[in-house]
């Protein structure tokens, strides 16, 4: 089956270059990176060659180098960038079997095939190689999700998509191991950023390259009537007490490990060498009664 065209690919690139030269809103990126750097710092290896897939900026592929987590890095850029190989995050340009690391900020999300995505990073890692990634979840902007779908119902008689259908932290667990990695790992960093208003939001969306960019989406601008209803809608649903609004960013980590044969394994049904009740220390057929009192 074919994947379905869900963000337009060109778009997205074209958003980010915009956010790029005006001005790039790196704090979600900001503290990714320093997420990856506590996550990497546990893993008691070094790597001689490391892939940074498609970071929105050059900061994880500096901080790899910089703070000697990898002798060398290659950067896949969404945009061209000097020193850096310029490339799709679902098209790798590389030979199998080449990184001993593999790493993904705020990238991953906006693919249209994640689990081809995912395939490919698998395949160019060296056997034992290491994947990290994090990527925008389900729960990414559901407060401006639903004032824009309410003000687009009242004022407009219909709703359109406006904001990216993202990942859920359980589908991703299963696209890892579909992908082919072992030892798959996922979980979830909720970030909310308070705003002044729902403008305020929109304007670091923009900055972040981070604007409607759904094949899907209306071909025209949203009503000016329309964006203030939508902006009243969620303050009044969801304004602190200091009239402040909140906007909820969830990143979803993932990690695996391309297979090699000394990871370890899962045993066999039936290869166990204890009871389950014994090992509890409860009578077999009435797990909730103690053995001994």
């Amino acid at each position: 089956m074919s994947t379905p065209d869900v963000f337009d690919r060109t778009l997205v690139r074209q958003r980010l270059s915009r956010a790029l030269r005006a001005g790039y809103a790196d704090f979600l990126l900001v503290r990714a990176l320093e997420d990856l750097q506590e996550r990497l710092a546990t893993v008691l290896r070094s790597f001689s060659l490391a892939l940074d897939v498609g970071t929105p900026t050059p900061a994880a592929a500096d901080a790899l180098m910089r703070g000697g987590l990898a002798e060398k890095v290659v950067r896949l850029s969404p945009t061209p960038e000097a020193g850096s190989v310029l490339g799709d995050e679902e098209r790798l340009p590389f030979s199998g079997e080449r990184f001993d690391l593999a790493v993904s900020l705020l990238a991953l999300h906006a693919v249209n095939d994640l689990p081809g995505a995912l395939i490919q990073i698998r395949r160019a890692l060296k056997p034992d190689g290491l994947f990290v990634g994090a990527l925008l979840g389900g729960a990414t902007l559901t407060e401006l999700r639903q004032a824009l779908t309410q003000a687009e119902a009242e004022m407009d008689g219909g709703v359109s998509p406006r904001v990216a259908p993202f990942a859920d932290l359980r589908d991703i667990g299963g696209l890892l191991q579909r992908a082919g990695f072992a030892l798959p790992v996922t979980d979830t960093d909720i970030v909310r950023v308070r705003y002044a208003n729902a403008f305020a939001l929109m304007r670091d969306l923009r900055a972040m390259g981070l604007t409607n960019a759904l094949n899907d989406r209306r071909r025209t601008p949203l009503k000016r009537g329309t964006l203030m209803r939508a902006a009243g809608i969620y303050a009044e649903r969801f304004a602190d007490p200091d009239g402040r609004i909140p906007a909820t960013f969830e990143i979803v980590w993932l990690s695996g490990w391309a297979p090699h044969e000394s990871q370890q394994k899962p045993l066999r049904p039936g290869s166990a060498r204890m009871r389950l009740a014994d090992a509890l220390g409860v009578k077999e057929g009435d797990p909730m009664r103690p053995e001994k009192e």
